[in-house]
């Protein structure tokens, strides 16, 4: 009896011609992700992907970590066995045993995708059902909600025998819908927008605008923290770390303080754009929600818009702050989110912001800047940080 890994991956099953594209993909990916837990063999079959563990791989920390693998359904660590029913039944005793020892009730449900097999679905179960309530007198049969569901499945090389499944991370494949940029502050937004965008498949690259000696070297390290926490799901994250502090001095001394805020915005867009093209990534990523800040209302955010020459994804758009809140301590960054260290779209925060402004205004406003030359030099200046978990 050989322990072995069972991966469904759900939305991938959908993708028609396409779909062994997304699967190596997911397996390209489940291989880099798993490596710190071993070397895994790999193996598609009807819906399936089989890893099967090499000598010396740690099956427990494969498992921690498939659960944040994004193209995963679900999954099971499952015993492969010969397709023999009194060894199917010996092997569902002893492997299960540490379930339903503890359990009250269970039931069986049987797949029979190798139609060679002598016994059909139903007679599966009726058989296995039996034998474990002989071995097992303090068990019964719930066949609706039962503690444990024992699976046997009869594919083409082996019997497989599980529990429950495990419940993955879903969506899609990291990388299979391409590359975006993700704005990220410090706050509690960002991080959650970053892991819900590199959910659809999006790899990420992170863009975080620094102004020392108003921001601190504690605030880029909370920053280093958060996409650690995100990277346990979208896979390594390449940083850049614009300095800003030049570009937010001659906004505060050049521009309207009313409308600070909403350049400041433009010249990060303009700037993150350029690292966006650099990277080859096409869209940009913002944690902005309706209303929750001045510079979020509709007209500011048309103005913020106005400079971007690629898509800006904003999946946190309709969502109230305790929707976010509970994303982010599900991922485990709302308590690094909440330390108090400051990040540069707190520094010279107007007293009185425009809510309403118009992009003409803004415009004229930013005629004292050399915009271009500004964002050119912030980007060529970004340092780079590699952040994986």
């Amino acid at each position: 009896m050989k322990e072995i890994i069972l991966i469904k991956n759900g939305e991938l099953a959908l993708k028609g011609l396409n779909r062994r594209t997304f699967e190596d993909m997911l397996i390209k990916n489940m291989r880099r992700r798993l490596e710190p837990a071993g070397k895994f063999k790999f193996t598609v079959a009807q819906s399936t992907i089989v890893a099967e563990p090499e000598d010396g791989a740690d099956i427990e920390e494969a498992v921690e970590r498939m659960e944040k693998i994004f193209g995963i359904a679900g999954f099971s660590r499952a015993a492969a066995v010969e397709k023999d029913m009194e060894t199917i039944l010996r092997s569902a005793e002893e492997y299960l045993a540490p379930l339903l020892l503890t359990a009250r009730t269970f039931k069986v449900e049987a797949k029979r995708a190798d139609k060679k097999f002598p016994l059909k679905s139903p007679e599966i179960c009726a058989e296995t059902g039996g034998y474990l309530l002989r071995k097992f007198p303090h068990l019964s049969v719930d066949v609706h909600n039962p503690d444990v569901t024992v699976n046997v499945e009869i594919r083409d090389t082996h019997a497989y025998i599980h529990g429950n499944q495990i419940k993955g991370a879903g969506g899609m494949p990291t990388g299979s819908a391409g590359k975006a940029a993700l704005l990220i502050s410090g706050g509690i937004d960002s991080p959650v927008a970053g892991y819900m965008m590199a959910k659809r498949g999006l790899e990420l690259i992170a863009v975080h605008f620094a102004s020392p000696p108003y921001t601190s070297e504690r605030a880029e390290q909370k920053v280093h923290s958060l996409l650690k926490q995100v990277s346990k799901y979208a896979g390594r994250i390449k940083l850049f770390v614009v300095p800003f502090t030049e570009i937010q001095e001659l906004i505060k001394d050049n521009c309207p303080e009313d409308i600070f805020t909403v350049i400041m915005r433009r010249m990060m867009m303009r700037t993150a754009q350029l690292i966006a093209a650099s990277e080859k990534a096409g869209a940009l990523i913002t944690g902005e929600s309706v209303g929750q800040v001045a510079s979020q209302t509709m007209p500011a955010i048309a103005c913020t818009d106005a400079v971007c020459e690629i898509p800006v994804f904003r999946p946190l758009i309709g969502m109230d702050k305790d929707e976010v809140v509970a994303i982010s301590r599900k991922i485990e960054t709302f308590d690094i989110s909440i330390l108090p260290y400051e990040d540069c779209c707190t520094v010279f925060t107007p007293r009185h912001p425009k809510t309403r402004p118009t992009i003409g205004y803004v415009e004229e406003c930013e005629k004292a800047l050399e915009t271009d030359r500004l964002s050119r030099e912030a980007a060529e200046n970004a340092r780079v940080v590699y952040i994986n978990a």
